[in-house]
C-alpha cells in the first residue's frame, strides 16, 4: 500500500521543485564581451572597515563599488589586500566534486593572477551576494562560468585603469600577468596589491573583454585541491567533525516503515539511563523531506544516546506507512510489460509494424535494475544551536538556501534568524540535496533551547535514504536486411508516489537518442504505486536508462551481425530532428571514436575476453566509454580497463576533471557489481556494508580519461561519467562470452568480481 502524500502534491512534487530549482540554471548567453551597465554600480558603505569596497552582483552582469582602509573587495568573489594577498571565494558547497578549487580558478584566470598568490575561502551563504548556492545536477561550473569570468575580468580592467592613470599610459598599452600590471615598453610594472585602492577609485567598466580559450594560462592545468592538505592531516572540515560550545548529542529514531508514527515509547525509562539528558517525541511536519515523526534522545555523548536507543520500546502506528514488497512489485511489473503502456512519452512511426515485418530482424528483451542507496562515506549529521529565537546550523548540505528556508518555516522564525555554516561534505551523490537531518537537528535544538549535534549511524543512513528507484525496461527493436536500426521501443515500468507522476529519477527523459535515430520509436511508462521514498541519485534517470538502452542497442547490433562500435556510430549519425538541449551527434560520434581508438578497439582479445562500448548524453555532457573485461564460465568477472572520452567543453581543472570521471567509473562499477536495496512490508534491507558491498581496490580497473576540449560552454562532470559504464561492461560481457546480462546488480545473475 502506498503512503498517501504528506505535502501538497506529495514527496514527488517536493523533489520535482527541488530538482527544477537546480536545473533552471542562471547562465547568460556566451559572449567575449560582457556588458556592465554603469547605473548598476552602486556605492556601498560600512564594509571591510569602511572606505572603498567594490562589489559585483552575481545575479546579473552588474557591479558595485566603494572603498575600504585595509583591503579591497572587488566583488563578492574577490578581495585584494594592499599587501598583495588575493582571496577568492568559493560560492558553492564542496561535496568532493572539486568546485572549491575549480570555481576560484575561473576568477583567477580572467584576473591573471598566480595561483600561488590565491587563498580560497568558502563563501558565506548569502543569496543576495552570491545568488543560488547549491551542489547538484552538475550545475556548479555551467551556472557560474560566465559570472565568474566577468568577476575576474572586471577587477582586472580596473587594475589596468589604475595603472594607466598612474603612469600616464593608455590601458591598451598595458598587459597583465602573474598578479601584476606591466608596461613592456617602459619596463614599468606594479603588483595588484599596490594598485588595489587606486583601482577601486576608477569608474567601473561598461564592458569587459573575456579571454579566448587559447589564451588561458591556468584553466586546463592540473591543480591540486585547495583542501587536500587539510583532508589528509585530519582537520575539522566535515559536519561530523564539528563541536560547538556546550554541546549535547542526539539521535533521532524513526519508524522502520516509511510513514509510520509514534504511538508510545518507554521514555520515562530512557531518561533514567546513564548520560541521558532528555527524550521526547517529535510529531513531524508532514514532509518526509524535512521532519518525519520520531523520538529524539539527547545525551552527554553520541555513545550514550545510541545505547539508550537500543533500550527503546516503541509502539508504532503503521496504518498509513509504506507496505511495499519488492518481489510482489517485480511480479506485477512483469505482467504490465506485456500490456500497452499507460503513458506515451514520445512516439513516431509504428514500432509494432516494424517489429512484425518479416523482412526485419526483431528482438525483445527485459531489463531489471534494483533500488540502490546513496551510501556516502560520511553518514548524515548536523549541529544546531538555538537561542533567543535565532538558530545557527553547521551542515554539509548540498542545498543550503533550501535548508535555511525549511528550518525557518519549521521553527516558525524569520529566515534572517537562521545562520548556516557551509561545511565540506563527505559525499553527497544527491542525498544531501534533501535536508531532513538539518531539520531534525534544528527541531531538537529548539526543543532543548541549546546546542546539539545530531548523528546518524550507517543503519540510519540506509534505512532513511531517498533511494535510486528500481525499475523494469521492456525493450523492443528491429534491424532491416541491411543491418540498420529501424525500430526502437523502451517501455519503462516505473513507480509513482502520487498516482500521476513517476517518482524522482523514475522517468524517461528524451534527449534525441536513440529515439530519433530510426523511423519507428516509442518511449513509454507504466507505473506501480510506491510508498518507499525515492530521490535524485547521481545522474538521475540516466544512470539506469543508459544501462537498458545502450545494452539493447548492443543486442540489435548482434542481431544484425554488426560490430557494436560500427552500429553505435551509424545510429548516432542517423539522428534526425535533434532535441533542443539534447544530443549533438557530431560531438557524440567524436567521443565514441576517440574512446575506441585509445582503447585499441578491434584487436583480438582471445577467449573469454572482450570489449564493449557505450555512449550516453547526460547533464549536457557527451561521454563514451570502452570496457575491456574478461569473464570465465563461472561468471568470475574482471574489468581490466575502462577508456573514457568526454566532451564537456573547456576543462577548468584537469586534475579535478579526471578525478570526477575516474570516481564516476568506480562508483558505477561498484553499483553495477553487487548493490541492491530490498524491502518487505515497507522495511528496508540491507542496512550496512556487510551486505551492501562497495568496490574494493583490488577490483578497481585502470581508468584512462581523455577530453575533447572545445569552445562550447562548459558543462558539469559530477554525473555524465557514470551512465555509460554499466552498458559498456554489459556489452563487453556479451562480446567475451556470448551471454547478455540484463539485471543490475550483476550479482543477481551470478557474476562475481575476480
Amino acid at each position: 500500500m502506498a503512503r498517501p502524500p504528506d505535502t501538497d502534491g506529495g514527496l514527488t512534487a517536493y523533489l520535482d521543485a527541488l530538482v527544477g530549482e537546480i536545473t533552471a540554471g542562471r547562465q547568460p548567453p556566451a559572449t567575449s564581451v560582457a556588458k556592465l551597465g554603469r547605473r548598476d554600480f552602486i556605492k556601498l558603505s560600512g564594509l571591510a572597515g569602511g572606505g572603498l569596497v567594490l562589489g559585483f552582483s552575481l545575479k546579473t552582469p552588474t557591479a558595485r563599488a566603494t572603498t575600504g582602509k585595509n583591503e579591497l573587495v572587488f566583488n563578492a568573489y574577490l578581495q585584494i589586500t594592499p599587501a598583495g594577498d588575493i582571496v577568492i571565494m568559493a560560492p558553492n558547497p564542496e561535496i568532493g566534486q572539486g568546485v572549491k578549487t575549480a570555481l576560484p580558478m575561473i576568477v583567477a584566470e580572467e584576473l591573471d593572477v598566480r595561483w600561488n598568490d590565491v587563498r580560497v575561502m568558502q563563501s558565506p551563504i548569502d543569496a543576495d551576494a552570491f545568488g543560488r548556492q547549491f551542489a547538484g545536477g552538475s550545475r556548479s561550473i555551467p551556472d557560474n562560468w560566465q559570472i565568474l569570468r566577468r568577476a575576474g575580468a572586471s577587477a582586472r580592467a580596473m587594475l589596468v585603469a589604475a595603472a594607466a592613470a598612474r603612469w600616464g599610459k593608455s590601458a591598451g598599452e598595458l598587459e597583465t600577468m602573474d598578479s601584476r600590471v606591466i608596461h613592456r615598453t617602459s619596463g614599468q610594472s606594479a603588483g595588484y596589491g599596490e594598485l588595489a585602492e587606486a583601482a577601486a577609485r576608477q569608474s567601473p567598466p561598461d564592458n569587459v573583454r573575456l579571454k579566448d580559450r587559447k589564451d588561458f594560462r591556468l584553466l586546463g592545468r592540473r591543480i591540486p585541491g585547495v583542501d587536500n592538505r587539510a583532508i589528509v592531516t585530519g582537520q575539522a572540515l566535515f559536519g561530523i567533525d564539528q563541536s560547538p560550545n556546550n554541546l549535547s548529542y542526539a539521535v533521532y529514531h524513526k519508524c522502520p516503515s516509511v510513514g509510520g508514527k509514534v504511538v508510545s515509547a518507554n521514555l520515562d525509562h530512557i531518561k533514567t539511563l546513564n548520560g541521558i539528558q532528555d527524550a521526547f517525541i517529535l510529531e513531524g511536519n508532514g514532509n518526509p523531506g524535512e521532519l518525519k515523526p520520531g523520538i529524539a534522545i539527547v545525551a552527554d555523548s553520541t555513545w550514550a544516546a545510541l545505547k539508550a536507543r537500543d533500550a527503546l520500546q516503541v509502539q508504532w502506528d503503521t496504518s498509513t506507512a509504506a507496505a511495499d514488497d519488492w518481489d510482489a512489485l517485480a511480479a506485477r511489473a512483469a505482467e504490465l510489460s506485456s500490456k500497452p503502456p499507460q503513458q506515451i512519452v514520445t512516439e513516431r512511426g509504428d514500432v509494432a509494424q516494424a517489429v512484425r515485418d518479416p523482412s526485419n530482424k526483431a528482438r525483445e528483451s527485459y531489463y531489471t535494475h534494483h533500488f540502490v542507496a546513496h551510501a556516502p562515506m560520511e553518514p548524515q549529521n548536523a549541529a544546531a544551536w538555538h537561542s533567543d529565537g535565532r538558530i545557527e546550523i553547521w551542515s554539509g548540505t548540498q542545498t543550503p538556501g533550501r535548508a535555511i528556508s525549511a528550518v525557518a518555516a519549521l521553527l516558525g522564525i524569520d529566515s534572517k534568524n537562521v545562520h548556516l555554516h557551509q561545511l565540506r561534505a563527505g559525499g553527497g551523490f544527491g542525498r544531501r540535496l534533501i535536508n531532513d537531518p538539518v531539520c531534525e537537528a534544528a527541531a531538537i535544538a529548539q526543543r532543548i533551547g541549546g546546542s546539539v549535534k545530531l548523528q546518524w549511524t550507517r543503519e540510519d543512513d540506509m534505512a532513511n535514504d531517498f533511494f535510486r528507484v528500481g525499475g523494469f525496461h521492456a525493450m523492443k527493436g528491429a534491424v532491416n536486411s541491411a543491418g540498420e536500426l529501424v525500430a526502437f521501443e523502451d517501455h519503462l515500468i516505473t513507480f509513482s508516489e502520487n498516482g500521476t507522476d513517476p517518482v524522482s529519477g523514475g522517468a524517461l527523459r528524451p534527449a534525441g537518442y536513440p529515439e530519433n535515430a530510426c523511423a519507428n520509436s516509442r518511449l513509454a511508462h507504466s507505473m506501480l504505486p510506491l510508498g518507499i521514498q525515492c530521490g535524485p541519485w547521481r545522474a538521475p534517470g540516466s544512470n539506469t536508462t543508459a544501462w537498458a538502452q545502450q545494452s539493447f542497442l548492443g543486442e540489435l547490433a548482434a542481431a544484425a551481425g554488426r560490430d557494436q562500435l560500427e552500429f553505435l556510430i551509424e545510429t548516432l549519425q542517423s539522428i534526425t530532428s535533434p532535441v533542443p538541449g539534447g544530443v549533438d551527434k557530431n560531438r557524440a560520434i567524436a567521443t565514441v571514436k576517440l574512446a575506441a581508438s585509445r582503447a585499441g578497439w578491434g584487436r583480438n582479445e582471445g577467449k573469454g575476453r572482450g570489449m564493449g562500448v557505450a555512449f550516453y548524453y547526460s547533464h549536457m555532457g557527451h561521454v563514451a566509454q570502452v570496457a575491456d573485461i574478461s569473464v570465465d564460465a563461472s561468471k568470475r568477472l574482471t574489468v581490466h580497463k575502462v577508456t573514457v572520452a568526454a566532451d564537456v567543453g573547456p576543462i577548468v581543472n584537469l586534475s579535478g576533471a579526471e578525478a570526477m570521471i575516474q570516481g564516476a567509473v568506480v562508483d558505477a562499477l561498484s553499483t553495477m557489481a553487487g548493490q541492491a536495496i530490498g524491502f518487505k512490508s515497507g522495511v528496508i534491507s540491507p542496512l550496512n556494508f556487510d551486505q551492501y558491498p562497495l568496490l574494493r581496490i583490488r577490483h578497481t580497473p585502470e581508468v584512462e580519461v581523455h577530453f575533447i576540449e572545445s569552445d562550447n560552454e562548459p558543462t558539469g562532470l559530477g554525473e555524465p561519467g557514470l551512465p555509460p559504464l554499466a552498458p559498456a561492461v554489459g556489452n563487453a560481457i556479451f562480446a567475451a562470452s556470448g551471454i547478455r546480462p540484463r539485471t543490475l546488480p550483476l550479482s543477481r545473475e551470478g557474476y562475481v568480481l575476480a
